[in-house]
Formats: structure tokens, C-alpha cells, sequence
């Protein structure tokens, strides 16, 4: 199996592991809420921190597999190879971002909030494992990227 397959492998399986435990984060949530009276202290926070590592995680995977959402306007009234060239400069676009926000960015607000040791209110989890996934997302789409970018030519003469 390839690499780039082992990971879309295990991005799915962390992916669902982590929509699994939203889900069930959630139900507990209405469920203390309405049903015991009480509700739960860490479980609106932990969704949104889940929300959070979904969303970029599945960005990541979303761009491994090619399931973003684009308008394809332009592309339709190109050729072949100008179609090429436009999947290149968009390709190297996203590298760019995806490198100086999401990983070097990234990287920065990881560092700088675990040495300024803060914590979530309600779950007392230091912050900085909360913005790690935008440096792992920023890799993967990265690491993405460039394997698209050194495969042979899509759709060009």
C-alpha cells in the first residue's frame, strides 16, 4: 500500500473516531441538560474543540482526496493545457498558505500558548493541543500538494 493511501486510511479512521465521539459528546450534553437537570461542565467545550480538529483534519483528507468544492467556471472554457497550468498555480498557491498559516502559524501559536501555559476554562486542557491540528492539517495538505504537484500531467497534451 502506498503512503499516501495508509494515510487517507488513517485520517478516515481518526476522522470518524472523532465525529464518534462528538456525536455521543453531544447526546450527553442534551441528555444532562434536559433529562437529569444538570448540565455537563466540559461538554459544550469539548464539542467545540472536536468541531475544531474535524474541520481541519477533514480539510486535510478533503484536499488528499480532491473532494474540495470549486467553481469550475473558468476551467470549462480552457484547454487541456491551460486547465494544466491553472491545477499548478493553484496547487502551488495552496502549498504556500498551507505552509505559512496553517504550519508555520500554526507552529507559532502551538509554541506560544504552551509557554504561556494556558489552559481551557471548563476542561483545564492546556490550549496549545487544541491549535496543533492546524500545523498537522497544515503538513498533510502540504505533504498533499506536493504529491499531487510530481504526478504526471493531468489532462495536459
Amino acid at each position: 500500500m502506498k503512503t499516501r493511501e495508509k494515510i487517507n486510511k488513517v485520517l478516515e479512521k481518526l476522522l470518524a473516531v472523532l465525529l464518534g465521539v462528538m456525536v455521543v459528546n453531544v447526546l450527553w450534553q442534551v441528555a444532562s441538560r434536559y433529562i437529569l437537570g444538570s448540565p455537563s461542565i466540559f461538554t459544550d467545550e469539548l464539542a467545540r474543540y472536536l468541531l475544531i480538529w474535524l474541520g481541519l483534519i477533514g480539510a486535510a483528507y478533503g484536499t488528499g482526496r480532491g473532494l474540495h468544492v470549486s467553481i469550475d467556471l473558468l476551467k470549462q472554457k480552457l484547454t487541456s493545457r491551460q486547465q494544466y497550468f491553472q491545477f499548478k498555480i493553484i496547487s502551488v498557491l495552496m502549498f504556500l498558505f498551507a505552509l505559512a498559516v496553517l504550519v508555520l502559524g500554526g507552529t507559532r501559536m502551538v509554541l506560544i500558548s504552551f509557554e504561556l501555559g494556558q489552559t481551557s476554562s471548563a476542561m483545564h486542557l492546556p490550549i496549545g493541543f487544541v491549535y496543533l491540528a492546524l500545523p498537522i492539517s497544515g503538513v498533510l495538505i502540504c505533504y498533499y500538494t506536493i504529491h499531487n504537484l510530481t504526478q504526471k500531467q493531468h489532462g495536459a497534451n
